[in-house]
């Protein structure tokens, strides 16, 4: 019986939906290029204190380790990711609409809250989707996900250029743009086959829970991924009171992008131990974030800014690593979901934080920044032979 990656299939399907599925991450990743860096300059613009910025910008990390788990196994449990996308996208361009009508602090949060129980699924939804027409056609995953990375920082530069020409009160408005583009694109995404498996109702296994070397792993990642929301959510803001220009930030923004799918596309040739390579992503973002709060001229800054492939891209790929040794495959859906929701609490806790200490200390936020990516790289470090000597394979079971 042939398996669902070799059943033959027209190349015109397989064109279709590798050039649809392309497109919605394009769209998917233009509106995060657009709301990651500019959403807080626009709560900024319309009155939203500090306190209030960094409240707002916790609740995607807080539906990530909330709602989102509930809203993607119902999609699977239901065989309709692709029609939990399309929704997805819809509410969320509707959510952000509803959220550029408001000004008052409270009634926004409210609103920002439902958008995000919505739109923070949209991207495992769609990883989803993806490796299941990778498995149908016989594509490769990375071509089709590095479109995301481009449109990113295409919407991050084009936003930085409005910035320049329109009021930043407007800036909403750019990313409601995109989402309703979302929703264009979602309507060319190709239907796959609706395959029902009956699974194993195997117990669950709690031998992953008491792997201290997979929890170092999931801390060490979190503690450094953790060390980002200041840069996430305060950058924008902070560089324009520096007198950097809205086209000149989307560009630095763009630069640690481009570092990022640069890191991503090398990464199979990296023959350091995933350890080690979580461990320099640590040690760079605190080098990274101690010269940001330093203010540096505009030439170091751009310099630092590549060091995103390293603070950020080279902490993902060690991560993914060192989960795919650790995690027995029965388990790895478990394992990711562990991760994200640590991710996510972690990163909702740190904005939260990150929100009042900013108004006190404003730039010196980035040394508590330093001090979480320098835990990470400790925490990691220290649980490195744990990690060379005792890998889980796949015959361990867990």
């Amino acid at each position: 019986m042939q398996t669902e990656s070799q059943i033959p299939t027209p190349a015109s399907a397989k064109r279709r939906f590798a050039v649809s599925l392309a497109l919605f991450y394009s769209a998917v990743f233009a509106v995060s290029g657009t709301h990651l860096p500019f959403f807080p300059v626009w709560l900024k613009a319309i009155g939203i204190d500090a306190a209030w910025i960094g409240l707002i910008n916790a609740l995607p990390a807080i539906t990530r380790f909330t709602t989102l788990p509930q809203v993607t196994a119902f999609a699977e449990k239901r065989h309709a990711i692709r029609a939990a996308m399309m929704v997805s996208v819809l509410a969320t361009a509707i959510g952000f609409t509803a959220v550029g009508l408001q000004q008052q602090p409270l009634a926004l949060f409210l609103i920002y809250a439902l958008t995000c129980m919505m739109w923070t699924p949209t991207m495992p939804l769609t990883d989803a989707y993806a490796l299941r027409g990778v498995a149908r056609y016989g594509l490769d995953y990375g071509p089709l996900r590095l479109w995301g990375s481009a449109a990113f920082a295409a919407g991050s530069l084009a936003c930085g250029y409005l910035v320049d020409v329109i009021a930043a009160r407007e800036l909403i408005w750019v990313i409601v743009a995109w989402a309703v583009v979302a929703i264009l694109a979602s309507l060319l995404l190709q239907p796959l086959d609706d395959i029902r498996r009956k699974s194993a109702g195997a117990r669950a296994d709690t031998a992953l829970l008491r792997d201290t070397g997979f929890w170092a792993v999931i801390a060490s990642a979190a503690l450094i991924q953790g060390s980002h929301v200041a840069y996430y959510t305060f950058s924008a803001i902070n560089w324009q009171l520096h007198g950097i220009s809205g086209l000149t930030i989307a560009g630095l923004w763009t630069l640690g992008v481009i570092a990022e799918i640069v890191v991503f596309a090398l990464s199979p040739r990296f023959s350091l131990h995933p350890s080690t390579m979580i461990a320099i992503g640590g040690l760079s973002a605190v080098v990274r974030w101690v010269v940001t709060a330093s203010e540096p001229p505009l030439a170091l800054l751009a310099i630092v800014q590549l060091g995103h492939g390293l603070s950020f891209g080279m902490t993902i790929v060690g991560t993914m690593n060192l989960l795919v040794q650790r995690v027995p495959s029965h388990q790895i859906a478990r394992g990711q979901g562990y991760y994200a929701a640590c991710n996510g609490l972690l990163g909702a806790t740190t904005s939260i934080a990150s929100g009042a200490i900013y108004a006190r200390i404003g730039d010196s936020l980035y040394y508590v920044m330093a001090a979480m990516a320098a835990a990470g790289a400790l925490v990691i470090w220290s649980a490195r032979h744990r990690l060379k000597a005792q890998p889980q394979s796949e015959a361990s079971g867990g």
